[in-house]
């Protein structure tokens, strides 16, 4: 073989591995663009997310602050309910005292006057009970003064325990 043909053939070996070299280089470039643009639309959508996230939160934290806000001024109603009705209590007491003295004071003026009023009903002891967040029930419990010699039920004739 002669020279010129020999350095012909290594001519176009380096062409050849010049071009595989370039296209190589392309292809390593794309991929690089590629993943660079990638990169970009997750850095994007962890941004939209951070976003969601930060305003999630913040809307957890004005409903739990609400809820604890309710929560107080429920507490606040039920105490000023359970004061109201301890005040209630105390009048029912003052007033009872008073009735029980008015009836002393009669019964000195004259006695056995006070014997016809039995069935005359009155307030022994109020209960108070939470049974909601914004509700208070009220119990009035009541006794009824009953002349011994009558009977406590009015369908039975007399006393003792019977059954039905």
């Amino acid at each position: 073989m002669d020279t010129w043909v020999i350095v012909l053939i290594v001519i176009a070996v380096v062409v050849v591995l010049a071009l595989i070299a370039l296209a190589v280089s392309r292809r390593s470039g794309a991929a690089q663009a590629r993943k660079r643009e990638q990169a970009r639309e997750h850095l994007q959508e962890a941004h939209v997310r951070q976003a969601r996230a930060d305003q999630t939160q913040a809307l957890a934290e004005e409903e739990a602050a609400r809820a604890r806000r309710e929560k107080a001024e429920a507490e606040e109603r039920a105490a000023t309910a359970e004061r109201q009705a301890r005040e209630r209590v105390a009048q029912a007491h003052d007033e009872r005292s008073t009735a029980e003295e008015l009836r002393a004071k009669a019964e000195k003026l004259a006695p056995g006057l006070g014997d016809g009023h039995s069935g005359h009903q009155r307030v022994d002891q109020v209960r108070t009970e939470q049974v909601g967040p914004d509700a208070v029930r009220t119990e009035h419990v009541r006794t009824e003064q009953v002349p011994a010699d009558q009977p406590l039920r009015r369908d039975e004739p007399g006393g003792g325990a019977t059954r039905r």
